[in-house]
């Protein structure tokens, strides 16, 4: 049966991915067919977001990666309602036996008691500080956060120990927080980064259908650093041939709302996430999907990706070379080409339980 008789299962507004492909660790793959019986063309249900949970016994995560530059991080969710297309994160859902596509942005997991195993896990004797980074796989700010409110518990305790805390988000929900973060940047113990893919909202809508569109983020950047807390603007990824001519323009947008630093990654599309943003690319920009594609793997040394370290996430040969000129003569021009001072751990400290005996002074 060809594949263009397949009909969908549900309407999918407000998603980037077109389909849900196979597990990879799946020893049997599924192919839709279309069977013919009468009612194939009632309405299709609209596919909503699931929300299960989790009971994690760890939640600190930690890293050797020499791209990276913190060794540990918290994830409150799995997956992410944001559902931007070309998340380098998509393949993480495999893990859980489910798909990158789809399932990523609609079958989401909670971890309610992610603060309390911190808590538990910052206790321990023989736990060193260093930074903790959220945000680095899926959104802390996505839009469940709003009920389910992870996050915020996590942020109290770490401003209850004083630990050393770097942020990435897309969401604006993270203006809820500064009554939190405002203390912790005060300290010395806190960075935000706040990613800006396009100031186009038609682009950033397909790409990125439930991010708060490029003027909200632009707002919270001037929030948070109107309270005193440092943003870095990270113009990740940039996608070629379709984003890539804004550069400057965003590095200048992010400047004027108060951003101190600046950053900058190519789109990478690691394992299913090649092709799930070629089949929604095919669909949305149909007229310049080959070019987008075709520089992609001129960045990834003729490939879709290079996982190799060193230059994932900055590409290779002359294009890589020419956005990196680009990157660097603009944020040196706007100011943001500065290194932001390393946070501070030596105020760590874990606090007091209810009953435990206080020190004597």
């Amino acid at each position: 049966m060809a594949k263009d008789t397949v009909q969908p299962q549900h309407k999918t507004p407000g998603r980037a991915a077109r389909s849900n492909p196979d597990n990879r660790f799946d020893r049997l793959t599924c192919e839709a067919v279309d069977d013919g019986w009468v009612g194939d063309d009632d309405p299709l249900p609209v596919l909503r977001t699931h929300v299960s949970e989790e009971v994690p016994r760890k939640v600190i995560t930690r890293n050797t990666s020499p791209d990276l530059s913190f060794d540990r991080s918290v994830n409150p969710y799995r997956g992410c309602e944001h559902g931007c297309i070309y998340c380098f994160a998509r393949p993480s859902h495999a893990y859980l036996g489910l798909s990158p596509g789809l399932d990523f942005e609609t079958e989401l997991i909670a971890r309610p008691t992610a603060a309390a195993v911190l808590r538990h896990e910052l206790s321990a004797a023989s736990y060193r500080p260093a930074t903790i980074a959220i945000g680095t796989n899926t959104d802390p700010y996505q839009p469940i956060e709003k009920d389910r409110r992870i996050m915020r518990d996590i942020l109290q305790i770490l401003l209850d120990f004083n630990h050393p805390t770097a942020i990435v988000t897309k969401g604006t929900l993270i203006a809820r927080d500064i009554d939190l973060l405002a203390p912790m940047a005060a300290k010395g113990l806190l960075r935000v980064g706040i990613s800006v893919t396009t100031l186009d909202p038609k682009t950033s809508r397909a790409m990125e259908p439930r991010v708060p569109l490029p003027k909200a983020r632009l707002r919270v950047i001037r929030q948070l650093t109107d309270a005193g807390i440092p943003v870095r603007a990270m113009v990740s990824p940039v996608v070629p041939a379709l984003t890539d001519h804004e550069l400057e323009s965003i590095l200048t947008a992010c400047a004027e709302a108060g951003a101190v630093a600046a950053s900058s990654i190519v789109l990478r599309l690691p394992r299913e996430v090649a092709g799930l943003f070629r089949d929604w690319l095919e669909e949305a920009f149909p007229d310049r999907a080959g070019r987008v594609m075709a520089r992609v793997r001129e960045l990834h040394g003729g490939k879709d990706y290079d996982p190799a370290f060193g230059t994932r996430m900055v590409g290779q040969g002359a294009w890589a070379a020419l956005m990196q000129q680009r990157f660097k003569l603009a944020a040196r021009q706007l100011g943001l080409d500065r290194s932001l001072p390393p946070l501070r751990c030596d105020l760590f400290a874990v606090p007091p339980k209810s009953g435990d005996q206080l020190r004597l002074l």
